[in-house]
């Protein structure tokens, strides 16, 4: 198992990998293969389930310290929050999601991961969740919503720290279907930098997911 350019990432055989935690072991959160090395588990990061995970394999480089705080939006069952987890194992992932359906299979998620804290709420209203919420290392977005650029950059005008930076993954289809993805993209970055962000990176997530593109930013 070797380090990848990315803290926390590790590679063996073209594959990614992160560390589960002491608490966490023989513990998988979505039927991810558990390998042992050198006396320590990692758990398998598919990019056909994760598109941070897809990024990755995509070329996309940045780090976070192991005691980094996160905000992240859309945490769904909580698939990809739970390496993010396994990245900062010393910091706090602060779990937004909108779904109570999901949120349930959040909640289990949560059981042995202490670092993450969910929260039950939209989102488009980030003031709402300001008495739990403190200032951030990276706001991370993963929602399937028209407005999806509007609320990343709500959300990191609220909560990202100076120097810090937001990564969303645009939905294309979730923005406009008769828009070429390239177009919607394209729409999505031309939003932020009127508003003050500046484009570190931008991927196309396929053929991992269709239609998507990871888009990393930094606001001025």
């Amino acid at each position: 198992m070797k380090q990848s350019p990315v803290q926390g990432v590790f590679t063996e055989q073209k594959k990614f990998f992160t560390l589960n935690p002491e608490a966490c072991k023989h513990i998988s959160v979505y039927n991810e293969r558990l390998v042992t090395r050198g006396g320590k588990q990692y758990r398998s990061w598919n990019p056909y389930r994760s598109k941070l995970a897809a990024a990755f394999h995509k070329g996309l480089q940045f780090s976070l310290p192991p005691d980094a705080q996160v905000l992240y939006l859309g945490a769904a069952t909580g698939t990809t929050v739970s390496h993010l987890s396994d990245i900062v194992q010393q910091g706090v992932i602060y779990a937004v999601e909108h779904s109570p359906l999901a949120m349930q299979k959040l909640l289990q998620v949560c059981e042995k991961r202490k670092t993450i804290i969910p929260i039950l709420e939209d989102a488009y209203h980030p003031d709402r969740y300001s008495a739990i919420v403190s200032p951030v290392h990276l706001v991370y977005q993963d929602i399937s919503q028209r407005n999806q650029a509007e609320i990343f950059l709500k959300n990191l005008r609220r909560y990202l720290q100076p120097k810090g930076t937001g990564l969303i993954m645009i939905k294309a289809r979730s923005i406009d279907v008769a828009l070429k993805p390239e177009r919607c993209y394209q729409q999505v970055i031309e939003y932020l930098e009127a508003h003050g962000a500046t484009i570190i990176t931008n991927v196309d997530l396929s053929p991992f997911e269709t239609d998507h593109a990871a888009l990393l930013v930094r606001m001025e």
